[in-house]
């Protein structure tokens, strides 16, 4: 059994998707999600004349991604709420890894679906997404322009609880545990690919049955700087 500190199981399966141009399958614990980079060389009509790229991100979660048959979003003619703020979470936390005057009038769009979901799912679809972004401005000479690893964890306060056997600050949530979380937090980092300290993107911290004290969110924050650390050491094993 895991320790409250660990992260769950974690693996990178990249080249996944043979036409992207960069693709990674990331597993932490149950959750699965499919990764792909595509590059184009056009941005949005706002951005032309700038000499600067952008990326963006699409998010998604397959009908079978969870224990009862969700309806492709597609199929409802619309995007939900939890939809469209993932996407932008993404989209804006990947902005930060790509020197976007590096990177020319390009766009990189992510794309993120969902295979698995067990907790978790939009930082793993950050974690991977930097992956798959990695090894297509590889492929595309363009390794210049990614001056950033990004990486996203979860984390949460339990108290006592029969179901899960969990209490205090736990890593890695997976759904169960997420489910019954008393605070709830998403942490994104981001650090200089030539080295140095670990910066925040983003902290979103909740209280979703009661509220936390500055020292309880302080704590919450260095957990889940530590599991983006691991993250990040286990990115750059995968993309070498």
């Amino acid at each position: 059994m895991r320790q409250p500190h660990e992260l769950r199981f974690l693996s990178f399966e990249t080249g996944v998707q043979l036409h992207a141009d960069g693709s990674c399958l990331i597993r932490m614990g149950n959750t699965h999600v499919l990764c792909s980079a595509s590059l184009e060389d056009k941005v949005p009509g706002w951005m032309k004349g700038k000499g600067k790229g952008w990326i963006t991100a699409e998010y998604g979660m397959l009908p079978r991604s969870t224990n009862t048959r969700t309806d492709r979003e597609a199929a409802k003619g619309k995007q939900q709420g939890r939809t469209v703020e993932i996407q932008r979470l993404i989209g804006r936390s990947l902005r930060q890894a790509v020197d976007l005057v590096a990177l020319g009038e390009r766009q990189l769009t992510l794309d993120c679906d969902v295979v698995n979901a067990d907790g978790g799912t939009r930082c793993a679809a950050i974690t991977g997404a930097w992956v798959a972004l990695a090894i297509a401005l590889r492929k595309a000479g363009l390794e210049t322009a990614l001056v950033r690893q990004v990486a996203a964890i979860s984390a949460g306060i339990l108290e006592m609880d029969e179901w899960t056997g969990r209490q205090g600050l736990i890593l890695d949530l997976e759904y169960e545990e997420d489910h019954r979380a008393q605070v709830d937090t998403n942490l994104v980092a981001a650090r200089p690919t030539v080295g140095g300290s670990l910066e925040i993107v983003e902290f979103q911290s909740t209280g979703e049955g009661r509220s936390f004290k500055r020292e309880e969110g302080v704590a919450l924050m260095d957990l889940g700087l530590q599991g983006c650390e691991e993250l990040m050491a286990a990115q750059r094993r995968v993309i070498g």
